[in-house]
């Protein structure tokens, strides 16, 4: 698609600010409110001048303040790019000056130039979009309830018993009740997996690799938007924190390879978490890590490795639509 125009928008909680770049040139800025009836308004007045389809719009990726944003133009069928911010920041030169007005014009200017990069929003199933809310709402209760647990089980040896006692049982009272939401959320989760066969399936062939249990399934699947989002999985363990990389300069900078900073530090803590269970079952993770280990190499490089394996693994059985084959090593018995 051949963009004409291109709009920048800095999102805020309240207010949006859209600047309109064509040929290179700024030709307007404006501030809408962050509302569904305010957009409305504001793209019927770009409609008189010019056709929909044409234009790219391009807004950085803030989270639940871009919803109003992206739900219009999916509905509408205008051409939305939700970009990294850190990717815009390091794309824009030095910057010396900070707005609202100014974050607009860059990230108009970032469309206009990169524009056969834009990766344009598309409808993700209902399913994944509610399951996506849900589990970011059970974070935050599994968060509050461990500081709860860890206050009863920190407190135990330095306040008085009597106070300890009350003070326990209120807590409990918390815990009891978050718990009860952890569940509920848990089944709803449940019930939307089950409600679509592609899902079903998705959940099913992921569990079936070592390692791989409910919670890094279900992140994996809602992270990649059902396999549609990474075409491999290298692009997903770059995302996710696995992938190594060079650090090279010259002649005297010569650095192992190393995992980047810049990832998704929940999902990489899932696979660590993953690596870990599939080393301790019997299997060609198993196999590999003990192997490795006894070759001398680092234990978190190896583990990293692992990390890789399984999500190779889970790309290369959602291409192929079949589950796991476990492959045990036979041990070899001296007569």
């Amino acid at each position: 698609m051949k963009f004409k125009t291109f709009i920048g928008v800095d999102v805020s909680k309240l207010t949006l600010d859209v600047c309109l770049v064509r040929e290179g040139r700024q030709v307007a800025h404006t501030v809408v409110s962050n509302d569904t009836k305010s957009l409305s308004s504001f793209f019927r007045k770009i409609k008189n001048t010019q056709e929909l389809s044409s234009l790219l719009i391009c807004a950085e990726h803030t989270g639940h303040y871009s919803n109003i944003l992206r739900t219009y133009c999916l509905e509408h069928n205008i051409s939305l790019w939700l970009e990294s911010g850190a990717q815009i920041n390091l794309s824009s030169g030095v910057q010396r000056s900070k707005s609202d007005r100014t974050d607009a014009h860059r990230i108009a200017c970032y469309a206009s130039r990169y524009s056969d990069r834009a990766r344009v929003e598309t409808i993700e199933p209902t399913a994944l979009e509610e399951a996506k809310l849900l589990l970011s709402e059970r974070e935050l209760y599994v968060r509050e309830r461990a500081k709860y647990r860890a206050q009863i089980k920190d407190l135990r040896k330095f306040i008085s018993r009597p106070f300890y006692r009350d003070r326990k049982l209120r807590m409990d009272r918390h815990i009891k009740r978050l718990g009860k939401s952890i569940d509920q959320i848990d089944h709803r989760i449940d019930e939307l997996f089950g409600s679509t066969e592609e899902l079903t399936r998705q959940m099913e062939i992921l569990q079936s690799v070592d390692g791989v249990g409910k919670q890094v399934a279900l992140n994996t699947i809602i992270a990649t938007h059902g396999f549609r989002k990474f075409k491999n999985g290298r692009q997903f363990a770059c995302h996710s924190g696995v992938a190594p990389f060079k650090y090279t300069s010259g002649t005297s900078q010569r650095s192992r390879n190393k995992v980047s900073n810049r990832a998704n530090k929940k999902l990489k803590t899932l696979f660590h978490m993953a690596a870990l269970s599939a080393i301790r079952v019997n299997g060609e993770f198993k196999d590999y890590f003990e192997r490795k280990i006894a070759e001398g190499k680092n234990k978190m490089t190896v583990i990293n490795a692992v990390r890789a394996k399984i999500i190779n693994r889970i790309f290369a059985l959602i291409r192929e639509n079949r589950t796991y084959e476990k492959k045990v090593k036979p041990k070899l018995h001296n007569p």
